[in-house]
């Protein structure tokens, strides 16, 4: 049966919640740093102490979060105006021994531009060290997944958002405060009633549709677009929504890649996380370029971001969905899986983001691995991907010799490394590189003459002008160093070691 969390309980829920400090801000002040840590580490030992003189905010913490029994006397003052009897019928609540217990997981999540309530399925059997399966339609709440894609996110104003695939509704909550219109769909029923109750709870205004694919949005476009699919890479079957699309291998990203450009406007920005296949004798980067359609231009920004053998990628999803890697379940479906692979020739699975931009010139597409790149603090990859599209227009509006006109200069985090091998006459250079201390880290080898050349790079002459100093300087013929240095500037731009000299005076 459907959880039916009505927008009047709702809005009585949102009252108690505020009431008793139930938010981002209110549990951790009463857990302290230390407990809270702890129950992000799924330990709750420490939580379940803190919590015990919190009042209405410790019962409501000990309900949702750690997935206590409570007093119907202390949930009664907890969530009035709501009765515990209509918490009941809504399917919120469930008795349990003497008391209740959530039925369904409602935590408080939040970004530095708002604050919101998440409704999602439990999984708290994980914290007591007894795993269950999970039932086929069950609606994740805010996982890793979730949160490495809003991390991802470019956050710029956008007139019509799409959420595909919405689950619990986690990316529709961050895109609120930057979309004027938010779109979510879902193809399970369950996921668009807790993502109702979601948006309800957190007071987000969201046309929330059930539907396949692109099936409810068919025929509308959108400035951006979100997704975080069920991409989980096996065998053609259904057995949990949340991570298995019904497709074989990588078809779902495939699938996404080829069709989401026609919902953009042009301009518009796609972002979905996806796994491929590393499939023997074969390039990612040549598979998932084929999967851009050949009729419309496009940015396209494929980041990898881990890459796991077959027997660690089905044990991960074998545990992420409640069971014991070591029941007959476990062995039956492992054997399934890895068969599979072994038949595809499949060596690795490679996750990561796919940005998509629609454009009227000339397309950029890149693949780039950036297992190794240290992404920073939350958002820095979001932050990125809205430089990367950014440097990426601006090169297509400056193509080959037309850089030599600008006046670029040098980020301010970028540093000179310079690497020497102990000689028999002492300390020898060996090579040298400029470095990105932000974002991804991204560093270029350099000789001397392009480290002289980025050094100058100070936004007074232009490109070329410099190129001309440096060639009289070390007697080089001007149309040598051009041909050398176009193209390596070109990469610097698009990794932002180099910028334009007029986005710094903006």
């Amino acid at each position: 049966m459907l959880p039916r969390l009505t927008p009047e309980l709702c809005g009585g829920l949102r009252e108690a919640f505020d009431r008793a400090g139930y938010h981002v801000d209110g549990v951790p002040a009463l857990l302290g740093d230390a407990a809270h840590a702890a129950l992000g580490r799924d330990e709750p030992t420490p939580a379940r102490l803190a919590s015990r003189d919190g009042g209405a905010l410790g019962a409501l913490i000990r309900l949702f979060l750690l997935g206590d029994a409570e007093a119907e006397p202390a949930l009664a003052e907890a969530l009035a105006p709501v009765t515990v009897p209509d918490a009941v019928a809504a399917g919120l609540l469930r008795p349990s021994g003497s008391g209740l217990a959530a039925a369904l997981d409602v935590r408080p999540h939040g970004d530095e531009h708002g604050s919101w309530w998440v409704v999602s399925d439990t999984d708290l059997a994980r914290m007591r060290g007894r795993p269950e399966p999970l039932t086929g339609d069950h609606v994740l709440g805010v996982g890793q997944a979730s949160l490495s894609l809003a991390a991802a996110t470019v956050r710029r104003p956008a007139g019509r958002l799409l959420d595909l695939g919405t689950g619990c509704g986690v990316q529709a909550l961050h895109a609120a405060a930057y979309a004027d219109q938010l779109v979510a769909t879902d193809v399970n029923p369950r996921a668009l009633a807790l993502a109702g109750a979601t948006f309800a709870l957190s007071g987000v205004d969201v046309d929330l549709r059930g539907g396949s694919w692109l099936e409810p949005v068919a025929g509308e476009r959108f400035d951006q677009i979100v997704s975080n699919p069920p991409f989980v890479a096996g065998p053609a079957r259904v057995r949990h929504t949340y991570r298995d699309s019904g497709l074989a291998g990588d078809d779902v990203a495939a699938r996404l890649v080829g069709t989401l450009p026609e919902l953009l406007n042009e301009g518009g920005v796609a972002q979905l996380l996806a796994c491929w296949l590393h499939v023997r004798g074969e390039d990612w980067p040549d598979r998932v370029v084929s999967w851009l359609p050949a009729d419309t231009p496009l940015d396209a920004w494929f980041a990898q971001r881990e890459v796991v053998d077959p027997a660690h990628y089905v044990g991960t999803w074998l545990r992420d969905s409640g069971l014991e890697p070591g029941s007959d379940a476990a062995r039956r479906e492992a054997e399934e899986w890895l068969a599979w692979f072994d038949a595809e020739r499949v060596e690795g699975v490679g996750f990561g983001f796919i940005t998509l931009r629609r454009t009227g010139g000339t397309p950029m597409i890149l693949c780039e691995d950036l297992r190794d790149a240290p992404l920073g603090p939350h958002g820095t990859l979001g932050t990125e991907t809205a430089a990367w599209l950014d440097r990426v227009a601006w090169l297509r509006e400056h193509p080959g010799p037309a850089l030599l006109d600008a006046r670029l200069v040098l980020a301010p985090n970028v540093l000179l490394e310079r690497h020497s091998a102990a000689g028999p006459d002492g300390w020898a250079p060996v090579h040298q590189v400029v470095r990105r201390m932000d974002g991804p880290g991204w560093s270029h080898e350099v000789d001397e003459l392009a480290a002289a050349l980025l050094a100058g790079c100070q936004g007074a002459l232009t490109l070329g002008e410099l190129l001309g100093l440096l060639g009289a300087a070390h007697g080089r013929p001007a149309g040598e160093l051009v041909a050398a240095t176009l193209p390596a500037v070109h990469e610097l731009v698009r990794h932002g070691l180099l910028t334009p000299a007029e986005w710094k005076r903006a």
